[in-house]
């Protein structure tokens, strides 16, 4: 027997019936797709380890469907929501369907990848269904902004999950993976079937936990360690010295001296190519390129291609 007391999760006829009273049309610039599997839900609050004491962000809480799920387990749910109309219903929806946790739920309208500051207690932990179009970014912002998050589970899509779990080496391995390397530990924590969403998306979905950890010990700041790790996979084949050297060429003469002295000082061959380097050795390096005076201050090189976070 269901205690009265615990949210009544979202059925598909209820998101359906909640899209249809909106007029709602699930877009796909806003990356739009609603679970409609409670059992989905579930196992994504059981997976993130989230308890009585967590305050949880939610980012993109849509109509409500894991929002519930965490509201029946955590301490308080912080839901940043940029879709006016899903924001304003939110409230209701959690009135109906969770009426002793409604005092526990706050809405926030906002941009997740420009938000400035989250209201209320610290959070501990993030837990959402994080728009594809996007994942990375918000996570990584989120991340940088709320030093007091301990460990997270986020839904993205498959192949953004494999590179942000991957390893050096990997082939998947890249901007993303040593970004969130920075924060945190992060594993694949499984899969999720394209039939739990409306509407169903073209791509598969996955799981990734993280917990958070001290970032690498640097002198350099995390802008320009960043910046670095940009330079390093704009063009994957190059070496190490090659993908740098139009960041450190604007640091004047003898710059190509001082890079080699920098890889020197770091430990580093300069024929190594980013893929194979962990975030403490990019930390490492970047130090390097500081002490030694290779690197260019922001703004001062060309901009490298096909840098992303």
């Amino acid at each position: 027997m269901t205690d009265p007391g615990e949210p009544r999760l979202l059925s598909a006829a209820d998101v359906r019936r909640l899209a249809a009273e909106l007029d709602l049309r699930p877009t796909k610039q806003r990356g739009q797709n609603f679970v409609i599997d409670p059992n989905t839900v579930r196992r994504i609050v059981r997976e993130s380890g989230v308890g009585a004491d967590d305050v949880v962000v939610e980012v993109g809480p849509g109509l409500g469907s894991l929002t519930l799920a965490l509201l029946g387990v955590v301490r308080r749910v912080v839901a940043v929501e940029l879709d006016p109309l899903l924001a304003g219903r939110l409230p209701a929806t959690v009135a109906e369907h969770a009426p002793a946790q409604a005092d526990t739920l706050e809405v926030v309208l906002a941009d997740a990848m420009r938000v400035a500051e989250i209201p209320g207690p610290p959070p501990t932990a993030l837990v959402a269904n994080l728009p594809y179009n996007v994942s990375v970014p918000v996570l990584l912002h989120l991340m940088a902004l709320l030093p007091s998050l301990e460990r997270g589970l986020v839904m993205v899509q498959s192949e953004v999950a494999d590179r942000l779990a991957a390893g050096p080496g990997s082939r998947t391995y890249g901007v993303p993976s040593v970004k969130a390397a920075w924060y945190a530990d992060v594993r694949r924590a499984g899969a999720i079937g394209r039939n739990v969403f409306w509407p169903a998306p073209n791509v598969d979905s996955g799981l990734v936990a993280w917990t958070r950890r001290e970032p690498p010990a640097a002198v350099a700041t995390r802008e320009d360690v960043f910046r670095v790790v940009d330079a390093a996979f704009a063009q994957r084949r190059k070496t190490l010295r090659a993908a740098l050297r139009p960041m450190t060429a604007a640091s004047g003469d003898g710059a190509a001296e001082r890079l080699e002295a920098a890889f020197a000082q770091a430990g580093l061959a300069a024929t190594v190519r980013g893929e194979q380097l962990e975030v403490e050795q990019f930390a490492a390096l970047t130090d390097a390129l500081v002490a030694t005076g290779a690197l260019a201050p922001a703004g001062a090189a060309g901009p490298t291609r096909g840098s992303r976070a």
